[in-house]
């Protein structure tokens, strides 16, 4: 039985959800149980101008990045307008909600695990009503109450940016261990939700792949999301080849053996998901080592 999932841009296409406790919000669910997923909820949400999304929490942690338009989040009674490129955490059992964009539509890709009980409303998630008048303010990400937000500006996840100290005036979160880019094999993967932000069962980042980048083919004890945001990949799941464009969606389970070759000769980004967070140690089991093992252990005369 296949362990992955594909789903094109042309096949993602929101539609009214929280009916009755919303106004002008869709969403489509892009990984779920349909998909074979026990972990990953993953979907794309859009909220119109003037829409809303009444207040309310759940049993689920929730992350999410914005792609799209400047909503507003209510979260534990504090209103602040967020922008393309932030990202933050609601914790399970924290009230919020979310107000439309002055104009336009706002889109953002939204995380939840454990996966919401198939019934949802009056299981493991509560509506309170209309959310009520907050002074709403704008995002400040150096201020230390913005403790579940983040945002990542284009320039975080280029190598070359991070060999200049950043300005003590400077409009990011100060530099530390806990924000450093992680850069290998022609690849870079920016930290964006994970326990800093105070998720326990998920993390979600940005990953940039250089022209010839490459993950060979390895799996892990966890899912894997990825929702593309800027060119092309090929990547491979279960045995099967996909090249992947902006606006798709790929999902590997527990197990699935996959890889990633960038051959498009232009940089890719996307953002990815993996629940439950990961071990300490044996997260990645890469095909080639236990391949190197049994034909070293073949040309010894070892038994197999």
């Amino acid at each position: 039985m296949p362990k992955h999932h594909v789903l094109r841009r042309e096949e993602i296409r929101p539609k009214p959800e929280y009916v009755g406790h919303s106004a002008l919000f869709s969403r489509c669910a892009m990984v779920d149980e349909a998909a074979g997923s026990v972990h990953t909820g993953m979907g794309l949400c859009a909220l119109e101008a003037g829409g809303r999304i009444d207040t309310h929490l759940h049993s689920f942690e929730e992350s999410f990045y914005i792609v799209e338009g400047e909503p507003t989040l209510i979260l534990d009674g504090h209103a602040v307008t967020l922008a393309p490129g932030a990202c933050g955490l609601v914790p399970i059992g924290v009230p919020h909600a979310w107000l439309g964009p002055k104009s336009g539509t706002a889109q953002w890709i939204d995380m939840l695990t454990p996966l919401p009980r198939p019934n949802g409303i009056g299981d493991d998630l509560f509506f309170f009503g209309a959310p009520q008048d907050y002074a709403t303010q704008d995002f400040d990400i150096r201020d230390p109450r913005s403790r579940h937000l983040f945002r990542m500006a284009d320039d975080d996840i280029v190598v070359d940016k991070l060999k200049i100290g950043a300005r003590k005036d400077a409009a990011k979160v100060s530099s530390s261990m806990a924000t450093a880019l992680l850069a290998y094999s022609g690849i870079a993967v920016k930290m964006l939700v994970d326990e800093r932000l105070d998720a326990q069962l998920h993390t979600m980042f940005m990953v940039e792949y250089q022209p010839g980048g490459v993950a060979h083919p390895h799996d892990h004890p966890l899912e894997e999301a990825y929702y593309i945001l800027d060119g092309e990949v090929d990547a491979e799941g279960d045995g099967k080849r996909y090249t992947l464009r902006k606006g798709d969606l790929f999902w590997t389970g527990v197990g699935c053996v996959h890889a990633f070759y960038n051959t498009s000769g232009k940089t890719v980004r996307w953002l990815e998901t993996q629940s439950p967070q990961p071990p300490a140690r044996h997260s990645y089991r890469f095909s080639r080592d236990w391949e190197y093992l049994k034909e070293k252990l073949a040309a010894s005369g070892n038994p197999q």
